[in-house]
This record gives C-alpha cells, sequence and structure tokens, in this order.
C-alpha cells in the first residue's frame, strides 16, 4: 500500500519578508512539546561541536560547503550540524566535497521515490511569499552584508591594534619633543693641527703642512677629546656634571647628583659631537647644554684641551731628540777638553818643543858627521902617502875619535832616557799623540755641534700648531630637540615594529592551521 505525499499547508501573508524554515513547519507540526526537545537537541549538538576544538579554518570550509549546499546555518558551529545531518564530510576540500554531494544525490534519487517517507519542508510547495529568485537575492545581499560587516570588524581591529601600537607611542613622543623635552643651544666650532714651515725635499717632506702629515694627530686630539678623561676635567674646571643635575633639565635629560662617571661620560658623548675630514685636515666640534652661554664656556675649554694635547703630543719627541744632542755635545766637549790637558802635562813635563829639540840634535849630528868625514878623508889621505907625517896622523886621528864620541853622544839624546825620564823621542811621540787626540777631538766637537743644530731644526719642524678656524658662538634659538623630525622617526620606528610583529604572528598563524 502506497501513501501520496503531502506537503505540509502553513497560514503565510502574501507580503512576508522572509520564507518560513523548515524548522518552523516541523515546530507547527510537531507541538510545542516536540519543538522544545528538539532545540534542546540541537543546542546539545552545537556544544559537543563546540568542544571539539575546530580552527577557523575548518570552520570556514564548514561554512562555505553549506552556502554551496544551501543550508541556511546560524553559525559556524550550525553549518558543521547541518552538513553532518546530511551525510556530509565538513571539512573536506569543496571539489572533493562537491564530488561526493553529487555522487550521493544520485545514489539517493533512487532512494526518493521509495513509498512512504517524509517529505522534508524544503522539497515540499514554495512558500506563496518569496520566490527562488527573491530569495537567492536575499541570500547574496545577506553575505554582502556579512563580508562587509566582517571587514568593518578587521578594519576597526586594525585601527585599533595601530592606535595602541602606533599613533598612541607616536603621540607620548611627540607631546615630549614638543611640550616637554628642554631646549639644547649648541656652539659649532672648527680647527686643525698645522706644523711648522720648512718641508724638505724629500718623500716624507713633500707632505709636511698637509692633512696627510698631521692626520694621526689629529685622530689622537680627537679621540682625547671624546675620552673619559676630558669629561673628569671638563668637569673639574667647569661643573659639567652640574649644568645637567638642575631642575630646569627635563627628566629625560637629567642627570642625578650622585650619578657615576659611566652614566656622566654617556650624557657627554650625547652632547659633545666630533667629527675629523681627513680631506680637508678639520676637526668639526659641536657641543650643546641647556644654557647658550655654558656650550661656549665648554667649547672654549676643549679648544684649550686639545691645544695642550698636540703639544704633548710632539714634546716628547722633541726633548728626547735635543737630549740626544746635547748629551752628544757635552761628551764631545769633555773629551776634548782632557785631550788637551794631557798635551799640556806632556808639554810641561818635557821640553816645549820636542820636535824643534829633535830638529837641532839632529843638525848637530849632520855637522859632527861632516867634520868625522873630513877628518877621516884627510887621515886616509895621510896613511897612504909612503912617509906619513905621524904628528899629523895622531893629530887627525884624536879628532876624529872625538868626532866619534861627539856622534855618539849627541844620537844618545835622542833614544836614551835621561835621570829616569823618557828619552826625547818617545816624549816626541807621546807629544804628537796627545796632538792628534785633540784634533780627532776637535773633529768629534765640530760634528757634535752640527748634530745639536741639525736636532734643533728639526724638532722646530716637529712642533704642531692648533688653528682655531670658527671659534664657538652663542646660539639664540635652540637646536635641539628636532621636534618634528623626531616625532617622524619615533613614528616610522614603531610602524616598522608592529610591521614585523603583525608578519611574524600571520606566519606562526599560518603555518600553525596548515
Amino acid at each position: 500500500m502506497t501513501m501520496k505525499p503531502k506537503a505540509a499547508k502553513y497560514r503565510t501573508r502574501r507580503n512576508a519578508p522572509k520564507a518560513i524554515s523548515p524548522n518552523d513547519g516541523a515546530k507547527n507540526s510537531t507541538g510545542d512539546s516536540d519543538g522544545a526537545s528538539e532545540i534542546n537537541t540541537v543546542a546539545k549538538e552545537l556544544e559537543s561541536i563546540r568542544q571539539e576544538g575546530l580552527t577557523g579554518r575548518q570552520l570556514r570550509m564548514a561554512r562555505k560547503l553549506a552556502q554551496r549546499h544551501s543550508l541556511e546555518a546560524t553559525s559556524d558551529f550550525d553549518a558543521v550540524r547541518l552538513l553532518r545531518a546530511r551525510g556530509l564530510d565538513p571539512f573536506q576540500r569543496p571539489n572533493v566535497a562537491g564530488v561526493q554531494s553529487s555522487a550521493g544525490n544520485e545514489n539517493a534519487q533512487p532512494k526518493s521515490v521509495q513509498l512512504p517517507q517524509t517529505v522534508s519542508a524544503r522539497g515540499g510547495v514554495p512558500s506563496e511569499g518569496a520566490s527562488p529568485a527573491e530569495q537567492r537575492e536575499r541570500e547574496i545581499t545577506e553575505i554582502r552584508q556579512d563580508i562587509a560587516r566582517r571587514r568593518r570588524k578587521r578594519l576597526f581591529l586594525l585601527l585599533a591594534r595601530l592606535s595602541v601600537f602606533v599613533f598612541l607611542p607616536t603621540l607620548i613622543a611627540g607631546y615630549y619633543y614638543f611640550a616637554v623635552a628642554t631646549p639644547m643651544y649648541s656652539s659649532k666650532s672648527t680647527f686643525q693641527i698645522l706644523t711648522a714651515d720648512g718641508a724638505g725635499t724629500t718623500p716624507a717632506g713633500l707632505f709636511q703642512g698637509t692633512a696627510f702629515a698631521t692626520g694621526p694627530d689629529s685622530i689622537a686630539t680627537q679621540e682625547y677629546l671624546q675620552s673619559m678623561g676630558a669629561m673628569i676635567r671638563l668637569d673639574e674646571d667647569m661643573q659639567f656634571r652640574e649644568t645637567f643635575s638642575t631642575e630646569n633639565v627635563d627628566p629625560l635629560q637629567r642627570l642625578k647628583p650622585d650619578a657615576t662617571n659611566n652614566k656622566a661620560y654617556k650624557l657627554y658623548k650625547k652632547y659633545i659631537k666630533l667629527g675629523y675630514d681627513p680631506t680637508e685636515g678639520l676637526i668639526r666640534m659641536e657641543v650643546s647644554s641647556p644654557d647658550p652661554l655654558d656650550s661656549v664656556a665648554f667649547s672654549e675649554k676643549l679648544i684649550e684641551y686639545a691645544e695642550e694635547n698636540v703639544d704633548q703630543l710632539s714634546k716628547k719627541k722633541r726633548r728626547d731628540t735635543l737630549e740626544v744632542s746635547s748629551i752628544s755635545l757635552e761628551d764631545a766637549k769633555q773629551e776634548r777638553r782632557l785631550a788637551q790637558q794631557r798635551l799640556v802635562t806632556l808639554q810641561e813635563g818635557s821640553i816645549l818643543d820636542p820636535q824643534g829639540e829633535i830638529a837641532g840634535i839632529r843638525t848637530l849630528i849632520g855637522n859632527v858627521e861632516i867634520q868625522l868625514q873630513e877628518k877621516q878623508l884627510a887621515l886616509n889621505t895621510q896613511l897612504g902617502n909612503s912617509k906619513p907625517n905621524r904628528s899629523k896622523v895622531e893629530a887627525l886621528q884624536g879628532e876624529v875619535a872625538v868626532l866619534e864620541v861627539e856622534l855618539a853622544r849627541q844620537k844618545a839624546r835622542l833614544t836614551q832616557e835621561v835621570e829616569g825620564d823618557s828619552s826625547l823621542a818617545s816624549k816626541a811621540a807621546e807629544i804628537q799623540i796627545a796632538q792628534a787626540d785633540l784634533a780627532t777631538a776637535d773633529l768629534v766637537l765640530q760634528s757634535a755641534l752640527e748634530t745639536k743644530r741639525q736636532s734643533e731644526i728639526e724638532a722646530n719642524k716637529q712642533v704642531r700648531y692648533l688653528s682655531v678656524s670658527v671659534r664657538p658662538v652663542a646660539s639664540e634659538e635652540a637646536s635641539y630637540p628636532k621636534a618634528f623630525e623626531n616625532t617622524l622617526l619615533a613614528f616610522l620606528i614603531f610602524a616598522g615594529i608592529y610591521l614585523m610583529l603583525s608578519l611574524t604572528v600571520s606566519i606562526l598563524k599560518e603555518q600553525m592551521s596548515s
């Protein structure tokens, strides 16, 4: 026995704004008790679905699949429930789900003609108040409104995040720079280090007086002015720390009275800036302070420190060079003095002119030898006669003997010691040695004098001078802080941080969902 399919009848109005859902028809047909039990069942199913811990990606897939199958779901969880009630997997991909749904419909087609069966309200007669085209248009409108609502929500959340993480910090930074920050007055100065004139012709001398010659000195001076030692000297002379510890300085820039030297040094490096230009050889210095007069005073004091440091850089080298040449000159003078004293001592202890005495003795020896030769020649002539004159021979022999004795005595005066004293030849030799030593000492002294003079010239060339090109002048307007530039920089920094964090969070969410 078969039964004809029947469609449920409803009391509907012609101009109803909304079609009657199948659930409402079921409630009207089954009564109040059945409707309450069905509502409880639906609520329990929704609660169990919420307990499953489904991700946002899965819920979005279920919502899209329910819209594709024309299921009116009140929420993403309701979409999951309705799909499961239809026998569809809500978490399959759309193409797979579409294939399964089409296959399921084809398989279910023979079952739909079997009778008796309960016909759903959707497959019945459409409502008289809304046509399918109107219902489709209304659903499209609802989808568009939902999309617009979600876009507005996302835009609102984006603006809220930007306001909290970007705009609000930028506003606070701008308020500080424009209204709270203490104005700083800066004074600028420029100076350079020069060498003495008189460049040489050597390859090294070609760079004398240029930036290449004073480059290391300029860098050393810059490093000294940026050191903690310069800060301590400036604090002792000009009360640097007290200037930044007054109540006129804002709390962020104020230095505590009991602050350590390290904290004061950080503040010193912040407000005293130096730069060296190697192409021009100039050192540029900028000093900032809450008072323009203090900035000028600090600049003048630092320039004095730089002058002292420049003088100390070459002072030791010049002093060492002059000391070495002075010591060499004193040694040469002392050696010459000793040589001269030795010569005078030798001359005082003997004949004043040993060479003249020796020359006289040699002259006597020559005369005696000539006389001796003449007498010997006369003696040999007498002895050569057959009958020599004996008296003449004896006289000549006596004269030859006397001359020989005299010749021996004169020669002995040159070589033999007399009364414990050295010989005349040895005394002459000692005096000659003393005179040679004195001549050598004179040469050494002359060389030492020349070396000393050259050392003084080189020392003068090594002198460094600090020439101030631009003197510091008190500023009438505050140079820092640059409120607009600093505010813009703060905005860019906060925006960059927010962008990096948002990208990191998005990447992590994508990886976790996939």
